[in-house]
């Protein structure tokens, strides 16, 4: 079997990570009923926000969003409203029940097991290889 190079090393240990942050956050944020879109897209709305902006700060297209909305809004966590500009256009918007979850989800989502526990200067630097790394 061959050796692993460096840059397989790397990869390895970039995709361990970040499957152990995503079981992290899934796992707590379950304990809220939210899935990591629902959280990241209410994490989104700190002002009302058009449901196409919404899906452009999620990485993903508009009608995957539909379906995000339709569950948070079954909870009465946000609701739909139209643009009094332009009655075609949906903005959604925080519930207090919203605002009230979107704080505990922050909270969740502001924790990174095996990245918080480094030191300032390792994070520091973690971030400057990753940010440029991810700019190729």
């Amino acid at each position: 079997m061959a050796k692993a190079t460096k840059q397989e090393d790397i990869a390895r240990l970039v995709l361990d990570l970040s499957r152990n942050l995503t079981g992290h956050y899934e796992a707590r944020l379950a304990e809220l009923h939210l899935t990591i879109p629902q959280a990241m897209l209410l994490r989104q709305l700190g002002d009302a926000l058009p449901m196409n902006e919404a899906a452009g700060k999620l990485h993903c297209d508009p009608s995957n969003v539909t379906g995000i909305v339709d569950r948070l809004e079954a909870r009465g966590l946000i609701e739909r409203r139209h643009l009094a500009t332009d009655r075609r256009v949906k903005q959604l918007a925080l519930t207090p029940a919203g605002r009230r979850l979107r704080r505990r989800a922050e909270a969740i989502l502001q924790t990174a097991p095996g990245v918080s526990d480094l030191p300032a200067g390792d994070q520091a630097a973690l971030q400057a290889l990753l940010t440029r790394s991810l700019r190729h």
